[in-house]
């Protein structure tokens, strides 16, 4: 009985560990913007390096690190990215 309740507890404490490690991030189906003053770049990545869902041009949430301007699909991965850049940039 003992070593159920332990391996539970284990699997929970577990599940919950890899559940904080994804980015909470709803993202859209379609960039749909009608009306948009955004600038098209070029960026130096082809898929946002934090959840790896693919630059657009006009994307808004951009970071520049040595020289190079990185697109991200919100905030939050830029932020990400902000905290640590070189970690994603070997990516």
């Amino acid at each position: 009985m003992k070593s159920k309740v332990i391996l539970t507890a284990l699997l929970s404490v577990s599940l919950f560990a890899c559940a904080r490690e994804t980015p909470k991030v709803k993202h859209k189906k379609k960039n749909t913007t009608t009306k948009t003053t955004a600038q098209k770049v070029k960026f130096a990545n082809a898929v946002d390096p934090i959840c790896n869902m693919p630059t657009e041009p006009d994307m808004k949430d951009t970071a520049v690190y040595k020289n190079k301007t990185y697109g991200f699909c919100s905030s939050y991965c830029k932020d990400e990215f902000k905290k640590n850049p070189e970690k994603y940039v070997q990516k």
